[in-house]
């Protein structure tokens, strides 16, 4: 679609070479999933790009991280997550939280995790893919959110739905109908069910408030209110993502609020809090910038030298950890190829 829009737009030439196009076409490291690569900024790496040792070293420390993302963080904080479905009729208020918050990162370190290794496996083979992952958890509106999350789905729909019926250029009440339109079909992209549908017009109705009032109303307050607001509602939103049956999302919910009988906490949500609290803090501290900044602090101190010399062993030792639980653990989903 990206390639027949962009030549009928004149975004870009007619792709006369068949090797070329059928690059772009079957090239594995951009699935559905992600990075979603519009053929316009692909073009010109297809006809030349650049393959050399230090670019497939660069992809390959990118994948190796990606990896690490999915095997080591959302593998096992995923298994934390089934445990508290399976029993999600019978749990508490504690363990319904725990298992939602399992849940977001799940989700958010497999997917970012798949995104980084087809970052690197596009960089191994000299094409420089778009980041598709910003740190969202870290965002302070559900506008930032999905300007951080899963980028390049959102510019596709910008590029080529948002911006064909008229964008924000057409009146107060198209622009609306527009961003409902957009988010009605990122629902239905992610699966044809009517909880992703629900899901993409959540987003669609809270995108809409911000833009007319809300984002306004929280740019006046503190940072820590907006975070709080922004993780509360993209956490409710993993309800609707993840339970296609309307009667186990509301009563999930309700668990959640404590409405019915179900206890504060038990036995059980304590035992899930102390056997995944180390993951848990990991996957917290992993969804911000902090080791990145750790990094680049200590490379400004004159480490980068070293950095340089014991990295190598450093990524051996991670490929040496995710091969050991690839053959160890059964449970290896990509869990966003679901949808």
């Amino acid at each position: 679609m990206s390639y027949v829009i962009d030549v009928y737009k004149q975004k870009v030439p007619v792709q006369k070479n068949i090797i070329s196009f059928g690059t772009d076409i079957a090239m594995f490291p951009q699935l559905i999933a992600g990075p979603i690569v519009k053929y316009s900024a692909i073009f010109d790496q297809l006809n030349k790009r650049t393959v050399n040792l230090t670019m497939f070293g660069q992809g390959t420390q990118l994948f190796i991280i990606g990896l690490c993302k999915k095997v080591l963080i959302a593998n096992n904080i995923g298994i934390l997550w089934q445990s508290i479905k399976a029993d999600s009729l019978e749990i508490s208020v504690l363990s319904a939280w725990l298992g939602l918050i399992a849940f977001g990162f799940q989700i958010y370190f497999d997917f970012s995790g798949y995104s980084d290794m087809a970052m690197g496996l596009g960089k191994m083979f000299g094409f420089d893919l778009p980041r598709n992952f910003n740190y969202p958890y870290i965002s302070r509106s559900i506008t930032e959110f999905w300007r951080r999350w899963h980028i390049t789905l959102g510019a596709w729909f910008r590029e080529y739905v948002y911006i064909p019926l008229g964008g924000n250029r057409a009146g107060i009440l198209k622009q609306i109908r527009n961003i409902l339109i957009v988010w009605f079909l990122t629902g239905l992209w992610h699966g044809a069910s009517w909880n992703f549908v629900l899901w993409g017009l959540y987003y669609g109705f809270l995108l809409t408030m911000e833009k007319f009032f809300l984002l306004e109303w929280l740019d006046k307050r503190k940072s820590w209110i907006g975070h709080l607001y922004t993780l509360f509602l993209v956490t409710m939103g993993w309800i609707l993502f993840e339970f296609q049956s309307k009667s186990l999302a509301l009563g999930y919910f309700c668990t959640m609020f404590g409405l019915g009988s179900h206890v504060l906490y038990d036995q059980q949500a304590l035992y899930y809090l102390h056997s995944n609290g180390l993951l848990m803090i990991l996957a917290a501290t992993g969804s911000t910038p902090l080791l990145n900044k750790l990094l680049s602090s200590l490379k400004e101190r004159g480490s980068e030298e070293l950095w340089q010399t014991i990295s190598p062993v450093v990524y051996l030792l991670l490929i040496f950890l995710c091969t050991a639980y690839l053959v160890n653990e059964s449970y290896n989903p990509f869990l966003y190829f679901r949808f």
